[in-house]
């Protein structure tokens, strides 16, 4: 017997109806606020990646020579490569540019809590405004999406923080320090101790005070003293921008779920602007759920004009925990509306009633492996048929078929002609 190999899962029937509602919610809710959808591939470039992260990168990929000598590999993050197809036909497309894009990615990576070596992701990105608006729409794309999929206020926030806060209070304190590897830093915060957290900081050219100065910055609630602070026009423009998009947040409904964060830093050094990470508002699920932020260089990194972009990725791993701990699903439940149970040579009295039935967008069973009448109904009330409708050899010489009620188990037999008939749903509280 073959095992499924580590970091990826198998997801059976009843596994993947819930992830897939959760989908059709992702991109329905992407849909209303003007998203187009994008497919993309599978493999890149291993160099795509290099040259946008570093070489360590690819220690982290899933990458190989192929048979035409090309170093390939298997798409990690859809951000390079939707930036790669902006540049490809950037002068074709009309601006803002609105893509959306559900698929597969894999990293090889520790598997962890809500973290697997393949994974998904519903991206959804603006390329084209700078204006705090596109920041605000995102976060209000968020904020629909997870209430559409039955989560309330009070389950998730958004930590909101701005890049060039963080970077321009670091060039404050000191104008000798590898910021991005600070920022790193910082993103890690959370998740390690104080020591550890001090130490990386000191790494990146910070003093112990500096870096508990810059620290202590990061925790206050007044963007004001940080302008004071920093006495800069760059974070002072951040501040300003930062607040703009939470008050454009507030006209589109999102802002009662923003939380000003400033240790909130996405650990990706293409972010540029605002950056945000959505999190259980309980605290039971201990990490990120997903998150997104605005990255104005890539494109022109990518050999493409300067466009200003921003997006964010939901992941599904994630996102499960959270919808289950909050137990928040907007998928029906798993059944069958409709078995047609065929006994004797009535295959194609059946098959019509079927195609009838599934022509009204219902979900229909039927028999496959030439079973009993007992193994049928057996069957259709494993898969939580609502109706069976029985096509009988002796019902069909009087030119009816019964319907029949699973959960009452009444039932009534009916002209076959009139079946379907004029109902949307038939069912037999309609007929009697």
């Amino acid at each position: 017997m073959y095992e499924r190999i580590k970091g990826f899962r198998d997801f059976y029937p009843e596994e993947m109806r819930p992830r897939r509602a959760m989908t059709d919610q992702l991109e329905e809710t992407a849909r209303r606020y003007g998203f187009r959808e994008v497919g993309t591939p599978a493999l890149e470039r291993t160099q795509l990646y290099a040259d946008k992260s570093g070489e360590e990168i690819t220690d982290e990929l899933f990458h190989f020579t192929d048979q035409g000598g090309r170093e390939v590999a298997m798409t990690p993050e859809l951000t390079p490569t939707v930036a790669r197809m902006v540049v490809a036909k950037q002068q074709e497309l009309s601006k803002p540019i609105k893509w959306f894009s559900t698929r597969p990615f894999w990293r090889y990576e520790a598997v962890q809590q809500g973290r697997f070596r393949e994974f998904y992701q519903t991206n959804v990105d603006i390329f084209g405004s700078a204006e705090p608006e596109a920041d605000a729409e995102i976060l209000a794309y968020c904020a629909d999406a997870l209430s559409g999929l039955g989560l309330e206020p009070e389950d998730f926030e958004f930590r909101v923080s701005h890049r060039d806060i963080l970077g321009g209070l670091l060039e404050s304190v000191s104008t000798d320090i590898d910021t991005h590897e600070a920022i790193r830093a910082v993103d890690k915060r959370e998740k390690i101790a104080d020591a550890e957290y001090y130490a990386l900081l000191t790494e990146t050219g910070l003093t112990r005070s500096q870096a508990e100065q810059f620290d202590a910055l990061l925790s206050t609630d007044d963007l004001s003293e940080l302008v004071e602070f920093a006495g800069t026009e760059r974070v002072e423009a951040a501040v300003t921008n930062l607040e703009n998009v939470l008050e454009a947040a507030a006209d589109f409904g999102a802002r009662e779920h923003c939380t000003i964060s400033l240790e909130t830093a996405r650990g990706l050094d293409y972010y540029t602007g605002v950056v945000f990470e959505c999190f259980d508002s309980t605290g039971e699920v201990s990490r990120s759920v997903f998150g997104g932020g605005r990255y104005d260089d890539l494109i022109e990194g990518f050999g493409g004009q300067p466009t200003p972009a921003v997006g964010v990725a939901p992941g599904h791993e994630t996102l499960s925990l959270l919808l289950d701990r909050a137990d928040a699903r907007s998928a029906e439940s798993f059944g069958t509306d409709y078995y047609v149970l065929s006994v004797g040579d009535t295959r194609s009295v059946a098959a019509r009633i079927a195609r009838d039935l599934r022509e009204r967008s219902h979900i229909v069973e039927t028999d496959l492996s030439d079973r009993s009448f007992g193994a049928q109904m057996n069957y259709a009330d494993g898969v939580d048929a609502g109706t069976v409708v029985i096509v009988g050899e002796r019902d069909l010489k009087n030119d009816e078929i019964t319907v029949k009620d699973m959960e009452s188990g009444e039932q009534m037999a009916v002209p076959v002609e009139s079946f379907p008939g004029e109902y949307d749903r038939p069912t037999y509280d309609d007929l009697v």
